[in-house]
């Protein structure tokens, strides 16, 4: 019986000592990521922000529609707008994969892109939408995976809007880190980036409340948040943004970045959501989450082809319809 005994621990002990290779295996790993990641961020920097937004371009259109992820979008594509015959909905497919090749090849530049007004980079149209802002008053903006979306707080930073917004952080903190410095811009002063969570939501919450502006990306599916029409479909929708809305009583001011051409960008602010409100919360929360719902959808419409159709944004199953009513 001792034997035995011993004879199993003496089993387990590779077990045991195994632990520390493995760390040091995965240590390894991360920091040969994280060269690779800055060998290729030098790279694209040396080709410059039009060369490098055609380069993955280039690759986003000829990798993108053999990955699993186009077999989402083309379902998405089916339910949602289904005039639209096989050959058009491959050409929209290639355009939001061209678009997302460019997003990553152009995150290196995001700097210099934001902080160059004009004909080199961009131009903006309704920019007087955001004159109380800049005048020191509150605001929420929404927006989606429009063109390059990146671009909405850099650009903010470089006009002086105090505006700050959520990010989903990597899994691994050197990956994340190197990317979190290139979203950052050179006098952003008090724009920032709250990482997605509890305390992410604390951060901006507190944010709020001494006084800043908030921006956030509203088209992703929210697995606990509430069903809200989007092409006529129910859609698990965050009602973060309208609860925030109602509890500062703020405007909530669409915006997006359309994609002109390779490192081109137009930034288009729209006149805050006019939305009538009952003083019921739960009536009210349902009124702007699909106001907001409404106001993305008549953009994907306007370009299908610039919005990221790849995310599994309503529940899988049949395209159940549904009506404006809500429990």
């Amino acid at each position: 019986m001792t034997q035995r005994r011993a004879g199993r621990r003496g089993r387990q002990q590779p077990a045991r000592t195994g632990a520390t290779p493995r760390r040091l295996r995965g240590e390894i790993a991360s920091g040969s990521q994280a060269l690779l990641l800055r060998a290729g961020i030098g790279l694209l920097r040396r080709l410059g922000p039009v060369n490098a937004s055609n380069l993955g371009g280039w690759v986003g259109r000829r990798l993108g529609p053999l990955l699993p992820a186009s077999r989402t979008a083309d379902m998405n594509l089916r339910h949602a707008l289904p005039a639209l015959d096989a050959g058009a909905r491959a050409r929209i497919i290639a355009a939001v994969w061209d678009n997302l090749g460019r997003n990553v090849t152009e995150l290196p530049h995001l700097a210099r892109l934001a902080g160059s007004l004009g004909a080199a980079s961009w131009t903006i149209e309704g920019e007087q939408h955001l004159a109380a802002t800049l005048g020191g008053e509150q605001s929420l903006f929404f927006s989606g995976h429009f063109g390059n979306w990146e671009l909405v707080l850099p650009i903010a930073a470089s006009l002086g809007l105090q505006v700050s917004g959520f990010y989903r952080a990597a899994a691994d903190a050197r990956i994340d880190g190197i990317i979190q410095s290139l979203r950052s811009t050179p006098g952003s002063g008090g724009v920032s980036m709250f990482p997605k969570g509890a305390a992410g939501a604390r951060a901006a919450l507190s944010h709020l409340q001494h006084g800043g502006s908030l921006g956030m990306l509203v088209d992703q599916k929210m697995n606990d948040g509430i069903p809200v029409p989007f092409f006529g479909r129910p859609a698990m929708t965050a009602p973060a943004l309208a609860q925030l809305a109602l509890r500062y009583r703020l405007p909530l001011i669409p915006i997006r970045v359309i994609r002109r051409g390779p490192a081109r960008f137009a930034v288009v602010v729209e006149a805050p959501l006019a939305v009538a409100l009952t003083g019921r919360r739960h009536d009210d929360i349902f009124a702007l989450s699909l106001a907001i719902n409404q106001r993305l959808e008549h953009w994907i419409r306007q370009d299908p082809g610039a919005w990221l159709w790849l995310h599994r944004r309503w529940p899988t199953g049949s395209p159940e319809r549904c009506d404006l009513t809500h429990g």
